[in-house]
């Protein structure tokens, strides 16, 4: 959840809440969400719903993502959800969710000509975005979509997909090859389409260096890892450009570290140790795919592109639903509008 007021163009966050609940596990085996995972997910709403009340929130717009999506009973979930917390979450398109990623985003891109390509992991689908920043450079301008894919592999659905983890680094490198065979395979189609604008924006050819910007829990945790942090630090990492070889070398080391070492590493801890594997493999796909001397990474994605478009069109069109969710977007009352 993100509350803000607007700022010009831009915002200034007011309130912040994030907690990992893992809506969509188990959804791989059975079609559905878990009463241990909506349990979990109201939770947090809970929360969510209490800050925005004590914030007396006015604009907003609340969205749930592929979980919702797959499950068989995702608009059960979405119904409960209204009824126990008053939020009302919208089951946005894997379009729109695409969208939404870089338009909260983009501004960190590197500049330059010709497309980039933008990637957003997420817990059950991983969406990459073909981009083209506008030709007068002008980095506020969200940049033209030229090509999108959006896949079921996000760091839950592809860990419950494939073998559990075991202890021998053998069974983990087998394990991490499964991984990484189903996420090349599932972005197949895509790397094909757009296989002449990556040659055509090689290095050396007319349009500059490929250019490529991570937004999700994955890149932000391996750049943390990258900066040897003792702690996560939203300021050390947006923003951060890593060498896509040091992204590399994390991922292979990751993949092969049991379980319990990972654990003790700053900044992945117990939440996150048995997913980030996962994560590791999708992003290691991506870099093959978009072979970028450098990755840019962002802590900002879906949130700040619903805020972004709540204030752009604030005074075009009224919005008035009445709560927010973990992936909203929020703006409080101002005493000169409405």
């Amino acid at each position: 959840m993100l509350i803000a007021r607007p700022a010009g163009d831009s915002f200034i966050v007011v309130d912040a809440f994030s907690r990992v609940v893992r809506l969509g596990e188990g959804l791989a085996q059975t079609g559905r969400l878990s009463d241990e995972a909506m349990d979990r997910a109201l939770g947090a709403l809970r929360v969510c719903a209490e800050k925005l009340k004590r914030r007396n929130v006015h604009l907003a717009r609340s969205v749930a993502t592929e979980a919702c999506r797959r499950a068989s009973n995702g608009a059960e979930f979405i119904e409960r959800v209204r009824a126990e917390t008053g939020i009302r979450l919208d089951i946005i398109s894997a379009r729109e969710e695409a969208r939404l990623a870089v338009l909260g985003c983009h501004i960190l891109l590197e500049p330059g000509p010709g497309p980039a390509l933008v990637f957003d992991i997420g817990g059950g689908s991983t969406e990459l975005v073909l981009v083209e920043s506008p030709r007068d450079g002008d980095r506020d301008t969200p940049p033209a979509i030229l090509d999108w894919v959006s896949v079921p592999w996000g760091v839950v659905s592809l860990t419950e997909t494939c073998a559990a983890e075991r202890d021998s680094h053998e069974a983990r490198v087998t394990r991490y090859a499964e991984m990484r065979g189903r996420v090349d395979d599932s972005f197949a189609g895509f790397a094909e389409r757009i296989a002449p604008l990556r040659a055509c924006a090689a290095d050396g050819g007319p349009a500059g260096p490929l250019r490529l910007l991570g937004t999700s829990g994955t890149v932000t945790t391996l750049a943390s890892v990258h900066l040897d942090l003792p702690q996560y630090d939203r300021s050390a990492v947006d923003g951060v450009i890593v060498p896509a070889l040091s992204m590399r070398g994390i991922t292979q080391r990751l993949s092969t570290m049991a379980l319990a070492d990972r654990r003790e590493l700053p900044c992945i801890g117990r939440e996150r140790a048995d997913l980030v594997v996962a994560g590791c493999a999708i992003l290691e796909s991506i870099l093959e795919l978009w072979p970028a001397h450098r990755l840019g990474v962002a802590d900002r994605g879906i949130r700040e592109g619903i805020l972004r478009s709540l204030i752009g069109a604030d005074d075009a069109a009224p919005f008035t639903k009445p709560l927010s969710a973990p992936t909203a977007a929020t703006r409080p009352r101002q005493e000169k509008r409405r």
